[in-house]
Order: structure tokens, then C-alpha cells, then sequence
């Protein structure tokens, strides 16, 4: 593989992961542009390095590795209060996961997955919860009544 190549990749999966950590700062999320495009960038090279020493099924087993590891980053992003059912950070955590699969795809160069990968992320992350609201209130419409008092 090329320098050049190399390059291509690599700044593919910083930027596909930047793109992504840009939505989520202008969101005010916990991860931003510095964060997921380091994600991106750490499983494509982790996955080409993989591919450059190893054998057949060596880039496999770094990809299995990435994606369990990288479970545990998101999981350091959820948080439920002590009390309640609401849980904050699970789209943030789902995005740094996404982000590593990205990386990924720009290691193994399928740029056809990326494109539509990543136009697909930018639909739900900017539609997804106004489709959300909007189901919530045709299946569950405000009632008319008071509510309880305690």
C-alpha cells in the first residue's frame, strides 16, 4: 500500500469521525470532534496495522477487538440518575461505536459503505428525534386530564 493510500484511509476515518463529533458538540454532548475523529482514526490504523503484520485473519480479530473495546469508551458516557428511568449519553455512546465501525470501513477502503453510512448517521441524528416526538404524540396524545396530585 502507498504512502498515499495510507493517507487517503487515514484521513478518511479522522474526518468521517470528526464529522460525527462535530454533531454531537453542537449538541452539547460529551464527545466532540477531537474525540470521535481520534476513534475513527484509531481503528482504521489499528486495522491496518493488523493487515500489514499479520496474517489472513489477523485484521478480523483486530476489528472483533476494536468493536468490544470500544464498548466499554461508550459505556463511559451513559449515565442514569439514582432515581427514574431517563438515561442520558446512549446515542453519544451508539455514535463513538458507529465511529469505529467508520474507521474501520475507510481502513478496508470501501468507500461506497462510508458514503452511505455516513449520510444515513446525519439522517437519524438530525431527524431521528423529531420522528421520535412526533410518533410520541400521535401514539400517545396529551390527555385532558389533571394531572394527579401527590
Amino acid at each position: 500500500m502507498s504512502t498515499f493510500e495510507i493517507l487517503v484511509r487515514l484521513l478518511a476515518a479522522a474526518l468521517a469521525g470528526g464529522a460525527l463529533g462535530l454533531n454531537r458538540d453542537l449538541h452539547g454532548k460529551p464527545t466532540g470532534v477531537r474525540t470521535l475523529g481520534l476513534v475513527g482514526l484509531g481503528s482504521a490504523v489499528a486495522v491496518m496495522a493488523a493487515s500489514a503484520i499479520g496474517g489472513p485473519g489477523d485484521a478480523t480479530r483486530a476489528i472483533q477487538g476494536i468493536l468490544t473495546g470500544i464498548g466499554f469508551l461508550g459505556a463511559g458516557v451513559i449515565m442514569r440518575p439514582s432515581s427514574g428511568f431517563h438515561i442520558h449519553g446512549l446515542t453519544t455512546a451508539a455514535c463513538t461505536w458507529l465511529t469505529a465501525c467508520l474507521g474501520i470501513v475507510c481502513a478496508i477502503a470501501e468507500w461506497r459503505l462510508l458514503i452511505i453510512g455516513l449520510l444515513l448517521s446525519f439522517v437519524l441524528l438530525m431527524w431521528g428525534g423529531h420522528f421520535e416526538k412526533l410518533m410520541a404524540r400521535y401514539f400517545h396524545p396529551p390527555s385532558d386530564e389533571p394531572p394527579p396530585s401527590s
